[in-house]
């Protein structure tokens, strides 16, 4: 074979490579279609952590949203059992939906990523500081990634204080699922419904905090509301709202909707969601 067929052959190949991984991000981007999982029927488990966190956990993937383990991010105001998170299995991603510190715990991404693996966070912000073994992974709203066996998306999320926040959309072992982070009420809920809708799960948010900290005080809600929440699982098409970032109690400038729980059920009476909540450390029951 002369030099001039080996170069064609490797421009070809070249092409064929770049033409496929375009055609995977623009499959994730259809709308109703599923993002391409390498796991193919494996089945996916999720863990509630504390707090707004959550574990996705394949035969050989884990990953994780928002892991909190540090006791000093709410003190005794939140009762929450601090799940471990360096128990990991094959390859580890962690995901941050912003760096306010009950969202990116730095000690919990640390023990995750103890052996090496992708921290992913929003474009625009720097947590700090970074695992000393951990891939930095900036990312930038509706650009599907690759993330051992999982497909992760960050997509539009508003944020209490306007400071940058995503949510997450994750695919794997024929699932897909939704987390909020402490998102509030914003306009982007129909384009991600189209776009990767239908969702097997949506962890939301579900307090409706108010705030003091901010002067002046709004006296508004800096997070979804419960019937924000069943409105927003709605438009995403979910089958189940798993509500998350409640439970904080005593404090002068956190104050929470009381009863999001009972709310919740309440909003959803009369639509298509299933409200499942979760202790944290247990995991999530497919057939309930």
């Amino acid at each position: 074979m002369s030099r001039d067929d080996l170069t064609l052959r490797r421009r070809i190949g070249r092409r064929e490579f770049l033409s496929g991984c375009a055609g995977l991000a623009a499959a994730a981007l259809l709308p109703g279609a599923r993002a391409f999982a390498a796991t193919g029927s494996d089945e996916l488990r999720i863990q509630r952590l504390a707090w707004a966190g959550i574990r996705l956990q394949l035969p050989q993937a884990t990953l994780f949203i928002d892991p909190l383990i540090n006791p000093d991010a709410w003190g005794a105001a939140l009762k929450d059992p601090l799940i471990r998170v360096n128990d990991t299995v094959g390859d580890t991603s962690v995901l941050i939906t912003h760096a306010h510190p009950d969202h990116f715990d730095a000690t919990a991404a640390a023990q995750a990523l103890s052996q090496g693996g992708t921290l992913a966070y929003p474009l625009g912000t720097n947590p700090l500081p970074m695992p000393a073994k951990a891939r930095a992974r900036p990312s930038a709203p509706w650009e599907p990634q690759l993330l051992g066996d999982f497909t992760a998306t960050a997509v539009p999320a508003s944020d209490g204080y306007g400071d940058p926040q995503v949510s997450w959309v994750v695919s794997a072992g024929d699932r897909r699922i939704f987390h909020g982070g402490d998102t509030l009420w914003h306009g982007h809920w129909w384009r991600i419904g189209r776009q990767f809708g239908p969702f097997d799960a949506a962890f939301l948010p579900v307090n409706g905090a108010r705030f003091g900290w901010r002067k002046p005080v709004s006296g508004l809600p800096g997070v979804l509301t419960p019937e924000q929440a069943v409105a927003a699982t709605t438009i995403l098409r979910a089958r189940r709202l798993i509500p998350i970032h409640y439970g904080v109690t005593g404090m002068d400038d956190y104050v929470e909707v009381d009863d999001p729980i009972g709310r919740l059920r309440e909003a959803a009476r009369d639509k298509p969601v299933v409200i499942q909540p979760m202790a944290p450390g247990t995991w999530l029951d497919w057939t309930s």
